[in-house]
């Protein structure tokens, strides 16, 4: 065989062994930006990435922070069947990728394992009145119920993730009292509240919601990563300040208010707020002067959204990691607690996201001990004033909400290797 025709095959075969070797070490990237089909469902696939033992990359500030993980069967199964935009690319795109985000504010993390997740809600509530909750069916996410007794006798421990559903940690009934003391289910959450108390020994129920508390604050101490919406955000902060003072009104737990409760309260055991004053009426639908629901009414739905900070992915990886979205001007939507006052927030405390050229802020975030909090103002991201009683928001209608995905970044953020955690 002559020498030259001998090099062409050669050649051509080592081409075809190059394309074969590509194909072979293609990869899937998930696009987070305006392309995505649905972005709530995308983060379900890159957790089934995690569960199948695949490296897993989260792609900070890149195309919306996208996700790049191997092709496999499943994978690509897996976003077909449940609607997720994805594109194939080859080891050279995989390089040039890299090339790009080695360049720019970006960063490429990777996810280690799937983090352990549950949620702290009560029996008695109902299954789509709490957002994290549907975020979690919604994405096809595990996620472990907990209530009152696990926290109390250790169970916290078997968790990476909890989230607090938007429970009242100060004991007065989300403070429903005024409209609400007549209903069958105002009734039977007082009920179910007063014998869980009695189940572990407290005359009050306050008692032992600051108690919760307490284990909950140990748990984040230890390592563990808390997020909280609405009315746990503030609640939970009161609870810890106010341990074993009782600041419930006699209308509620048959007793008064103990006369210098202001003056004790230890804004050192909180995670977020400080110099806060409670409102201890039990006719007003407030806690205390952190949240800024007024403003938000006033403001109203056509007027009121909130921004999110642009971080710096090499430097500040955890900020940017709760941040990622495909805008970074969001709407609004109120909760009991709908947003806070920067006046009461601690000044070590990150703010991810604000209300422009308002006194306060929706989005926070911060470390105590070996552990993290976020705190997320409102109750439903898709329900601009959620009422008791109103129906369940359907996720499919809202496949790319921003507010929603800021409840999965959460989600995703404590399967990130631990050496970008401690940065």
């Amino acid at each position: 065989m002559p020498i030259h025709i001998k090099a062409i095959k050669i050649a051509a075969l080592l081409l075809v062994l190059s394309l074969l070797g590509s194909t072979l070490c293609a990869e899937i990237l998930i696009p987070m930006d305006r392309s995505q089909r649905n972005h709530l469902k995308a983060y379900g696939i890159a957790f089934q990435g995690l569960k199948d033992q695949l490296v897993v990359r989260w792609l900070l500030n890149y195309r919306g922070g996208s996700f790049l993980m191997p092709s496999t069967p499943e994978i690509i199964a897996s976003c077909n069947i449940r609607g997720v935009s994805y594109e194939t690319i080859s080891s050279a795109q995989v390089a040039a990728l890299y090339q790009e985000i080695q360049e720019a504010n970006m960063e490429a993390v990777t996810l280690e394992k799937e983090p352990k997740i549950a949620v702290y809600i009560p029996p008695n509530t109902l299954p789509w009145d709490d957002a994290v909750s549907m975020a979690l069916q919604y994405a096809e996410i595990e996620y472990d119920r907990l209530w009152d007794d696990e926290v109390l006798t250790g169970k916290l421990n078997d968790y990476d993730w909890l989230h607090l559903h938007h429970e009242d940690f100060t004991g007065q009934y989300g403070k429903f009292y005024g409209s609400y003391r007549h209903t069958e289910w105002y009734q039977t959450d007082v009920r179910v509240n007063e014998a869980m108390a009695a189940k572990h020994g407290y005359d009050k129920v306050w008692q032992l919601k600051h108690d919760v508390a307490y284990k909950i604050r140990e748990f984040v101490s230890s390592g563990g990563f808390l997020f909280a919406m609405c009315g746990a955000t503030d609640t939970i902060d009161i609870a810890l300040a106010a341990r074993g003072i009782d600041v419930v009104d006699a209308l509620i737990d048959g007793d008064g208010i103990e006369p210098d409760y202001q003056s004790r309260l230890n804004y050192d055991m909180t995670f977020a707020f400080e110099n806060f004053k409670l409102k201890t009426n039990p006719f007003e639908y407030e806690f205390s002067d952190i949240d800024a629901s007024d403003y938000s009414k006033m403001r109203g739905a056509e007027g009121d959204y909130f921004q999110l900070f642009d971080f710096s992915a090499k430097y500040d990886p955890v900020p940017t990691m709760l941040t990622q979205c495909h805008t970074n001007i969001v709407n609004g939507f109120m909760g009991q607690t709908t947003s806070f006052f920067r006046d009461k927030v601690k000044k070590s405390v990150i703010i991810l996201a604000e209300v422009p050229n308002q006194s306060d802020v929706k989005y926070i975030h911060g470390n105590l001990g070996k552990g993290t909090f976020t705190f997320f103002g409102g109750h439903d991201p898709e329900d601009y004033q959620h009422m008791v009683g109103d129906p369940e928001t359907i996720l499919d209608l809202h496949k790319n909400s921003p507010g929603y995905r800021l409840i999965l970044n959460n989600i995703l953020f404590p399967a990130a290797e631990k050496k970008k955690l401690k940065t």
